[in-house]
This record gives structure tokens, sequence and C-alpha cells, in this order.
């Protein structure tokens, strides 16, 4: 492997990091143990159940072969490496751990009905390498070779959560729930809802098809060639091959389009799952609100294929960035179009729909997370509480459109109510303690958005990233906010400003998505060291799909192994970052055990 081919993890760890951190590091290597700070020999070993999870095994991308086309490849099993940049200082020795929660974090599922007539793969070639209006493309990754594989590869998750259900990898502990935070359907369509529910319930039949059951309607196939498409099936006579198998070399797969539908029986996760609300839920894939005439497509049996000839591709693309319901209406229907079956189940979702869509469930809690009071409101954030700890979901979808999140003044005095109800006391604007009417808990954030991709301002009352951050360092007892999003492994401190009645602050911790490379999930642990810190375990999991398919694809689990193959492979995120493995974050954003100091 040359040098430019190292994985990010042995070279994009920043120089604080590796000051602070690398020779711990590879102690914990050498020992294969976890790093315990300030104390080589106080705590029992852990982690205690590592099998399943990246502690015991990483799954990588090998060497580049035809067209740089790579396989996936097993690793070494990689170390929980110890994060102290919110302590003070070093702590002392640890006593007797005490786990106090234990949780499953899914995100970024992004379940997709890949033959819908509201989908606009066409506009994803814009984003391609040299594009002119790649940054105005307000659609990004409108189409994925692999987008027919989405429900196949959440059963694979599913399967690997349900694995780990009885015993956390760190502490032991049963998982006490899941959570997935958001972006659970792509398009905001109904049936990609009802896949997503029954997928995580289990037991149900998933039948990943819509409209003509006997047939492949989407794009990719054999009888409406166009090379800027996967087209696994072959090639008509005398055409070309398409660009992913003739630049990239990715293979003939003569069934996918036939197995890709099949009906399967969900495994289910095997606990308790709540929902987030991302924009992917509550917007047409991601982006645009749910207008009329959106719908009238995603229902139709016109499906358009490209853009209209002699369009000025730049403008359309900035009026529908600004709303305009006519120049989305042009693009979704003046365009080259074909023949399709029409299907009521692709109808889209309002909020208040989708919500109300959760109480339809055989899985618990029912409404998962969702009340009544959403209900009637059509609001999409909630708390509750799991032991120790008090759980606070968001709605950070913004409903006037565009990707980046916000949230509105309502919500925001919401979450203002929720922190005091949980806390005695909280820190004023100059950092000195001030009564709060509550008792205290633990609390921990979900929410789609990242604090810096909470910078949406647009509709009215709008509260963005930096202002959620300030409230909830006001408030010791805010250790972790846990989201997605960005698609990617990262993990990130805020700190309280120095001089503050309490030290410390709050871990961000951003997990990466289903749908992409790496196709990760992560476990949440929270143990209390009994030394003045809390420890916040973070393991990243891969789901339970092998290394290699067959052509015959016999399984859900054969197409999700070859999903997660073509997605290490995708020609457009490898140029969007300078390596490959961007996504999977650096080695200090995966295996980390992250310390704050004990809020009470």
């Amino acid at each position: 492997m040359t040098d430019s081919e190292q994985p990010e993890e042995t070279r994009g760890v920043t120089r604080r990091q590796a000051l602070g951190m690398g020779a711990a590091a590879a102690g914990a290597v050498a020992a294969g143990s976890l790093l315990r700070p300030g104390s080589a020999t106080a705590a029992p070993p852990v982690p205690v159940a590592p099998t399943g999870t990246t502690l015991a095994q990483t799954l990588l991308h090998g060497p580049p072969g035809t067209g740089g086309y790579r396989h996936i490849v097993t690793g070494a099993g990689e170390p929980t490496l110890a994060r102290t940049e919110l302590l003070a200082a070093a702590p002392p020795p640890v006593g007797t751990r005490v786990a106090l929660s234990a949780f499953a974090q899914l995100t970024d599922m992004h379940i997709i009905d890949a033959q819908s007539p509201a989908r606009v793969e066409f506009l994803d070639r814009l984003n391609d390498p040299g594009s002119p209006v790649a940054a105005q493309v307000p659609f990004s990754s409108a189409y994925r070779p692999w987008e027919m594989l989405t429900t196949q590869i959440a059963d694979s998750m599913a399967r690997r959560v349900r694995g780990l259900a009885s015993a956390a990898p760190v502490s032991g502990r049963a998982i006490d729930f899941t959570v997935c935070t958001g972006d659970n359907s792509d398009n905001t369509q109904y049936n990609e809802l009802r896949w997503h529910i029954d997928l995580l319930d289990g037991g149900k039949v998933i039948r990943p098809d819509s409209g003509n059951l006997t047939k492949w309607e989407g794009v990719g196939g054999p009888t409406d060639w166009d090379s800027s498409y996967y087209h696994p099936g072959g090639r008509p006579f005398l055409s070309k091959l398409d660009n992913y198998r003739a630049k990239y070399g990715f293979p003939s797969v003569p069934t996918l389009h036939n197995v890709c539908r099949r009906p399967f029986t969900s495994t289910g996760l095997g606990t308790d799952w709540y929902s987030v609300f991302g924009n992917h839920d509550g917007l047409v894939q991601g982006t645009v609100p749910s207008l009329g005439v959106v719908n009238a497509v995603a229902v139709g049996n016109l499906k358009v294929t490209g853009l209209p000839v002699g369009v000025d591709v730049a403008a359309l693309l900035g009026a529908i960035g600004a709303g305009n319901a006519a120049a989305l209406a042009t693009l979704l229907t003046a365009g080259p179009a074909k023949l399709v079956t029409a299907d009521p189940k692709r109808r889209l979702l309002t909020r208040k729909q989708t919500v109300t869509e959760h109480f339809n469930t055989s899985g618990t809690p029912v409404g998962h997370g969702y009340t009544s009071q959403n209900v009637a409101a059509g609001t999409a954030y909630y708390a509750f509480d799991k032991g120790a700890v008090h759980f606070i979901s968001l709605d950070s979808c913004t409903p006037t459109g565009y990707d980046a999140g916000s949230i509105d003044t309502g919500q925001f005095a919401w979450l203002n109510a929720e922190l005091e109800a949980n806390s005695s006391r909280h820190l004023d604007a100059t950092g000195s303690w001030v009564p709060s009417p509550g008792t205290d808990k633990l609390i921990v954030l979900f929410s789609h958005h990242t604090i810096a991709t909470m910078n949406n301002p647009l509709g009215v009352g709008r509260v963005l990233g930096p202002a959620v951050q300030a409230l909830l360092l006001q408030y010791p007892n805010v250790v972790a906010w846990v989201n997605g999003h960005t698609h990617r492994n990262q993990v990130l401190p805020h700190a309280r400003a120095a001089g503050a009645a309490a030290p410390g602050g709050f871990w961000e911790i951003n997990t990466a998505a289903h749908v992409d490379w790496p196709s990760q999930s992560r476990i949440v642990e929270m143990v209390d060291n009994s030394n003045g810190t809390l420890s916040i375990f973070g393991t990243i999991i891969d789901h339970s799909a092998g290394t290699t398919w067959s052509a015959s694809l016999p399984s859900q689990f054969q197409l999700a192994a070859l999903a997660r193959e073509l997605s290490v492979n995708d020609p457009q995120r490898d140029a969007e970052t300078a390596v490959r493995d961007g996504r999977r974050g650096t080695i200090t954003d995966r295996n980390v055990e992250l310390l704050v100091p004990t809020p009470f």
C-alpha cells in the first residue's frame, strides 16, 4: 500500500490528539485492552463482549483492481481510545464502575423506493467531477448504484443489533433501546416509512417493490439505456457499457433488478426503538417541501429520466433552491420520461402523518417516542426517561426547505423547560450557579442535524445550532448530543468557557450512515466511574453481512454485502474527499471513551 493509499486513521489525527493520546493508544493496541485514564489496574477487564463489533474486527477496502474497483477485506479490531479534553486534570483511579445506560444508534438509513417517479436520479450526474453546476444542485446524492438495496442493508444492521442486545460490548449491560437519528426514509413516502417501521419491528414480510410488481421500472434497466446509470443486468445489442462498469470496474450482476425486489421476513431489533425526525423524513429528497405537484408525480405513472431539452440548468436549479414551485414542476414533468405503473403507496406524508404512522406498529414503545400531543400539534419533538438518564429528541428539519437544519422558537422554549425540569441548578450567562426547579438527571440529546449543520435560517423565528449549544452548556448534567446527517463518524468536545462554576462540557457524537460507506452504526454506553467522572463509551459496529457475495444473491444478507461493496466504490465520494475513508473518521472518532466530570 502506498503512502497516498494509507487509511485516514493512520494519518488524520491532529497534532493535539497525537500528543495527548498517541502513546496511550499505542499501549492499548499492544495490550489489546481498554484505555483507563488514571488507572492501570483498578477497573475490571473491559470490554466484556467485543464480538460482533469493530473492537474485534474491522471491515476495510482492499487494493484497487480493474478501474480502481475494490473489494471488502477484514482487518484487525480497533481499541477504545480515551478522550479527556473536557477534564481539567487527570482523574483519580477508577472505582467500581456502574453501567447507567446502553443504547444503539442507527442513523441515515435512507430507505429508498428506487422506482419512484418522485426521484430525480438524472440530477446526480451534475455532481460528477468537473460539473460547472455541482454547487447548485439542490438534490445531493440523487442516485446511488446500490440504492435499490437499502431495505436489505437495514435488515442486516438490525440483525447485528439483535445479536448484541443482551450485552453491550464494553459494560455488558443489556441494550436499553435503539434510536434512529433521522433520515429513516429517503423521500418522505408512505411505502418507505412502512418498510422502515416493519424492518425494525421484525417478523414482517418486506417487499421492497412498488408500481408493477412483476418487473423493474426504475432507472438502469435494459429498456431505457443511459450510460450515466449502473446497468447491472447487461447491455442492449451494440450499446456501450455504462460508465460504472466501463470506467470504474463495477461488476455485472444480471439478476440484481429481480432479486432486489423479492420479499423477505424482517429480523427486527429485539429492543425498544425510538425515532428522530430528519430532513429526508419531512422534505422531498431532504430538500424541498412536498408541494402538491410533487405528490401528484409520486403517485402517478410518468417517471422523468432527464432534464428538459435546452433548459438553463443553472437558472432552473437556482429557482428550485429558492422554493419556486413552478420550477420544481418543470423539473418533475417537462423532461424526457417513461411510463410506469402508478402506485398510491408512494404518496408523500406530512410531518403529522409521519408521526401518526409510528403508532401502527408491533414494536415498543407504541409511537416510538412520539406522543398523542405530537399527533395533535403536528410536532415531532419529545422526551423520555430510561433509568438515570433523561433523553430529549429534537426535530431539526426546517420545513421551508434545504437540507440544513434549525429549530423554531417554540421548540427552543420547550427544550429550555425540559432542561430546567431535570436540573436542580444551572449556570447563568456569567457562568455562576442559579437554582432550577427540577430533580437532577443526566441528560442526553438526540437530533438528526449536527450543531454545525443547524445553520438554516429560512422561516420565521428559527434557532440555529450555536444558540442551542450555548443553552446546553449552561447545564452541566447535559453530557452528550448524539446525531447524524453528515454520513460521517466524528466526535467533538464542546467545553464551557474558562472560569465557569462547573468545568467540562458535553460531547457531540456523530455517526456514519447506513446508505453510504462505511455503512456503520454505534453502541453508546454510559458508566459512572465512581471517581468524579463519567465515561461515555462509543463502539462502532458494521452490519452483519459478510465481505463477499454470490452471483445468485440468495438472501437479503448477500444483497447487503453487495451494497456495501458498491458503496465503497462510489466515484463521486472519492472525488469529494482526498482520502477514500474520510467518512469513517479518524481512529479517535470511532471506538472511544469520552470522559466528563460527574455533574452532581
